[in-house]
């Protein structure tokens, strides 16, 4: 499998190439480039905020303006071009046609268009840097109508501008990417290979281009409805009567009586979603990694492939619980708390699931707890950890409270952030051998999980506390502050900062762990973990599915593992 991989390789190494593998490491390479801008950036914020008079590289002494400026970027790249981006377009192009047999994607032109059209939305997003106003201030949510007005602050205009059409190429891009991604699960796949022999990892992506499919196309018409507003003198989300910035909006200065409540429908619509867009996939390979590391069926393989439907379908209905205190009907708001409550069912069967695969043992032959199997640790345990807190904040009036809080912002980066870049470092880990031939070093693979998961505790679980305390999350600075509150907060935050530049000096291990195994790491062979899943088969030109996808076989003495490939080599 490796020399037919590096063989490929060789053959379409062309600038505008459309093999899959190739399309899928550059969007892995791409969000590398969009994880370490964005980590960047939150350092700046973590040391602006106990230490607002320091002057930062490139971007001096930061005034409040600028902070939200980085807050909006920050949050931007990481939840477009790293979350959304790595686990869906990237893994997905790399391997998702070798899961199911095929040769190769089955639109592959508009896979190689997605891709140049998410580098092009990348560049124009980071060019608001360089525009006279700078970024925009009003957060990656971007609420009206401080983001419909251009003289609302520094960075609402041409900044504005420019956030909102790179989002919209995005848009543009993930759909692309969602029909080449369906369409492939769809009609590509081998012989024999039936739904419910599909990887969960497959599962996973094909609920997820459905997600990409509703969630991206409401984002992208409220998109050009907030451009149209902006630009074209229309009313979608700019009230009258509203001063901004001295300014009175009025049907004088050409805005009709719009209502900033669309924008916040149409936004969290596509916003909630996304939150599971970026993590069914990790869903499906945590699945896959516990059943080849433990040497085990995935337990009830069946019930799996049910609650990823059901995360799907719930997730497209829970958007109203972001909006509880816009002033929403109460009945509304109780609707959408219970149906928040509902979705932790197939969430917590999957949970449970996985725990019942741990409990059934581990075989001994099987490596002493490889790197990936600890980031799948890690990631259920961030999972776990974020989603406690996810019906607390499903509660209206509870929320009351802790909304805009930095209570929020330790619950999703805790579920989505760290769960989400954990799983996506397992797999690295796992499926490096398919990019390069070769294995990560474990030893710098074990350092880098023990320090990222000590550094992401400490950064984000004492965020729970600045939250119940009410500290809210965009405010720019604690030193000089009026409140007493505030100023209390600030050995808290200044811990919060230390944990934060320790998290992100233990990256620096991964990065000399990519660097050196793509060149001197220990060749991997054919099939490394000894999984069943066909991306490590070694030849799909005739490849007949014969069975499901986790399938161990104890009694034979040459193996503990049977391929679905029908006559597939089960030696290593």
């Amino acid at each position: 499998m490796r020399i037919q991989l590096q063989q490929t390789m060789q053959r379409h190494r062309g600038l505008f190439t459309t093999d899959h593998r190739t399309i899928g490491i550059r969007y892995l390479l791409l969000s590398l480039l969009a994880v370490a801008i964005g980590t960047v950036l939150s350092i700046f914020m973590r040391i602006h905020i106990v230490s607002p008079d320091l002057k930062l590289p490139l971007f001096g002494q930061i005034p409040p303006e600028g902070y939200l400026a980085l807050v909006t970027m920050h949050g931007t790249l990481m939840v477009f071009f790293v979350l959304t981006t790595a686990p869906v377009n990237g893994f997905a192009s790399l391997i998702l046609p070798s899961q199911i047999g095929a040769q190769r994607m089955a639109l592959p032109l508009l896979n190689a268009a997605s891709f140049w059209l998410t580098s092009l939305s990348l560049t124009v997003l980071l060019a608001a840097f360089f525009v006279p106003g700078g970024a925009p201030i009003s957060g990656w949510t971007n609420y009206p109508p401080l983001s419909a007005i251009a003289a609302a602050g520094p960075g609402q205009a041409t900044g504005m501008d420019l956030w909102l059409v790179s989002i919209g190429i995005f848009c543009f891009a993930s759909i692309l990417s969602a029909v080449n991604m369906l369409t492939t699960i769809v009609s590509k796949r081998c012989e024999g290979m039936t739904l419910l022999r599909m990887p969960l990892t497959v599962w996973s992506w094909l609920v997820t281009g459905v997600l990409i499919l509703f969630a991206f196309s409401i984002l992208f018409a409220a998109v050009a409805l907030l451009l149209s507003d902006r630009h074209l003198a229309t009313g979608f989300f700019v009230p009258t009567g509203e001063v901004i910035n001295g300014l009175l909006l009025d049907r004088a200065n050409s805005h009709a009586n719009g209502s900033p409540m669309l924008w916040l429908n149409l936004f969290w619509f596509f916003g909630h979603p996304e939150v599971y867009i970026a993590v069914l996939p990790s869903m499906g390979l945590t699945s896959s990694l516990l059943a080849n590391f433990t040497r085990r069926p995935v337990f009830g393989y069946r019930f799996m492939v049910a609650t990823t439907l059901l995360i799907g379908v719930f997730g497209l209905l829970v958007w109203g619980h972001h909006m509880f205190v816009s002033g929403m009907n109460p009945y509304a708001g109780t609707a959408f708390s219970l149906m928040t409550m509902a979705i932790a069912i197939p969430s917590s069967g999957k949970v449970l699931g996985w725990l019942a695969m741990l409990l059934r043992g581990r075989d001994s032959r099987v490596h002493p707890m490889p790197t990936p199997m600890l980031f799948t640790f890690g990631f259920l345990s961030f999972f776990i950890a974020g989603g406690l807190t996810g019906p607390i904040l499903a509660q209206p009036i509870l929320d009351a409270y802790l909304h805009n809080t930095y209570f929020v912002v330790a619950h999703f980066h805790l579920i989505m952030a760290m769960a989400g870049a954990f799983s996506l470092f397992a797999a690295v880990y796992y499926w490096f051998p398919l990019m390069t031939g070769r294995l990560m070093h474990e030893t710098l693979g074990k350092w880098h999980f023990w320090l990222s998961l000590i550094g992401a505790y400490a950064t984000f679980f004492p965020m729970h506390f600045a939250g119940l305390a009410g500290q809210p999350r965009h405010y720019a600075q604690l030193i000089g502050s009026t409140s007493t509150f505030l100023s209390s907060l600030l050995p808290l935050q200044t811990g919060i900062t230390h944990s934060a530049l320790f998290l992100a000096s233990a990256q620096l291990l991964f990065l000399a762990n990519l660097a050196w195994s793509a060149r001197r790491g220990k060749p991997a062979g054919s099939n490394p973990w000894r999984a069943t899943t066909l991306e490590w088969a070694s030849d799909l030109t005739q490849c007949r599915v014969v069975r499901g996808p986790y399938e161990y076989n104890f009694q034979s003495n040459l193996s503990d593992f049977v391929m679905q490939c029908a006559a597939e080599p089960e030696q290593e």
